[in-house]
């Protein structure tokens, strides 16, 4: 990950509310608006100090009214204006599903594309604090099988930066996803990897470029969000022990970067899927259906496996929590089997 001189450290609270805000210095139509991202600075600090440097006409606090505000965003984008709104929880999203998938994904190509939607749909995502079953789904893979919506999931600052600057300027609706745990919020426990150095100009990121954060030769573990982080402390720990994996975070789902996947696997001939979303029907489903489609270009050593949230409602118990979402130990218990299983 090449950065630029002239950086500082930053949490990605930090580097997602200053990519908002320089586009906004940059282009007068953007816009927010949401639950609590004005005065409060969004319950998760992507949007703190925008409202003090913007004013509440460009940075509007909504009622809770998720159809509402959603609704009004896709309107004023048909009419020319860039909003960015934030969901506050993507488990919201029930309640305003016709306005995301009958309206902001669909009107473009119902409209023969005559009408553009630039909206950037904000939401977090993520357990691991105990807030229970309904605040503390990933849900991507469920954006993701949707069409006419991208989907992006950053995992730490310098990608949060450079993805949102990027979200804000396509002319199609992004969903943008940021997992609480690896926001660098004071209030709870995050990974610190995800803090990182930032440029203080702005950069953009393409979508459907994944990032090989670690290279190996024993394994592909391919990931997103904070599973990457976990996945990293993993890959620490399993190089002690003499094997080498290679870290792939998709950083997009959509578009989804399928050559630097099937790259990494040709060459380490292992295949891990580490998702925090729910086991069936998801990500980890699409990326083994993936590599399983190229076994004509590729000869596993050992079966595909996948580790990821088994199908149930995530628990408040923090116990029953950790148990169903995958930790580090997840990782490396399911790499190590890898390793010692042989298809021949």
């Amino acid at each position: 990950m090449a950065v630029a001189v002239g950086t500082r450290s930053l949490t990605m609270a930090k580097a997602i509310s200053e990519a908002i805000a320089q586009e906004m210095e940059r282009d007068e139509r953007v816009f927010v608006m949401g639950e609590d991202i004005g005065q409060y600075g969004g319950i998760f600090g992507a949007t703190e100090g925008l409202l003090g440097q913007f004013g509440p006409e460009r940075v509007m606090d909504t009622p809770i009214s998720e159809a509402g505000f959603i609704g009004a965003a896709t309107g004023a984008a048909a009419e020319g204006m860039r909003p960015i709104v934030e969901l506050m929880f993507v488990d919201f999203f029930g309640v305003c599903m016709d306005s995301i998938y009958n309206h902001l994904a669909k009107n473009t190509y119902m409209s023969g594309g005559n009408v553009r939607l630039p909206v950037v749909l904000t939401m977090a995502v993520g357990g691991g604090y105990n807030d229970a079953a309904q605040h503390s789904q990933c849900l991507w893979a469920t954006f993701a099988h949707v069409p006419g919506l991208k989907v992006v999931v950053p995992s730490n600052a310098y990608d949060a930066k450079g993805l949102m600057t990027e979200a804000i300027r396509d002319d199609n609706p992004v969903v943008f996803m940021f997992h609480k745990g690896i926001m660098g919020l004071p209030w709870m426990g995050y990974f610190e990897g995800a803090t990182v150095a930032v440029p203080e100009e702005q950069y953009t990121i393409p979508f459907g470029q994944a990032n090989v954060v670690r290279e190996g030769s024993d394994v592909t573990i391919v990931t997103l969000s904070q599973m990457v982080q976990k996945a990293a402390v993993a890959a620490e720990e399993l190089a002690r022990d003499g094997i080498d994996a290679e870290i792939v975070d998709l950083r997009t789902l959509v578009p989804l970067d399928t050559e630097t996947v099937l790259e990494s696997v040709r060459k380490t001939r292992r295949l891990l899927v580490a998702d925090e979303d729910y086991l069936s029907f998801g990500l980890s489903g699409e990326i083994a259906a993936l590599v399983g489609e190229n076994l004509d270009s590729i000869t596993l050593r050992s079966p595909i496996r996948r580790i990821a949230v088994p199908d149930v409602p995530i628990p408040y118990s923090r116990p029953l929590e950790q148990r169903v979402i995958p930790q580090v130990e997840s990782i490396t218990d399911a790499v190590r089997a890898l390793v010692a299983t042989s298809l021949s």
